[in-house]
């Protein structure tokens, strides 16, 4: 299995693609009637269209997290640098107190 893919997440994309295989498939199940036929056709352009627009929205979501996920590691190693300087910024207060300076 490639590392960083879940199972639920295979699952989810077969799932797509066999449901766009379906959807673009040429078999007609309806009668000679061309008004069925129409009807089955712009269904199936509608329900093409929902599933685009779900997976560009899915794809804006995962972008988005994306960011925030950046943003807050950023966020952290700033505070980590902060910390770090005050750690090593030198304190004459404490200098005086252990004697080592006057």
């Amino acid at each position: 299995m490639v590392p960083g893919i879940s199972l639920q997440s295979l699952i989810f994309v077969c799932s797509i693609s066999l449901h766009f295989s379906s959807g673009f498939s040429n078999d007609t199940h309806s009668g000679n009637n061309g008004k069925a036929d129409e009807r089955h056709a712009t269904s199936h352009h509608g329900t093409g269209t929902k599933v685009i627009l779900i997976c560009i929205a899915i794809v804006a979501v995962v972008l988005f997290s994306f960011f925030l996920f950046k943003l807050w590691q950023k966020k952290k190693r700033e505070e980590q640098y902060a910390r770090l300087l005050k750690l090593f910024e030198e304190d004459d207060e404490l200098e005086v107190e252990l004697g080592l300076r006057d």
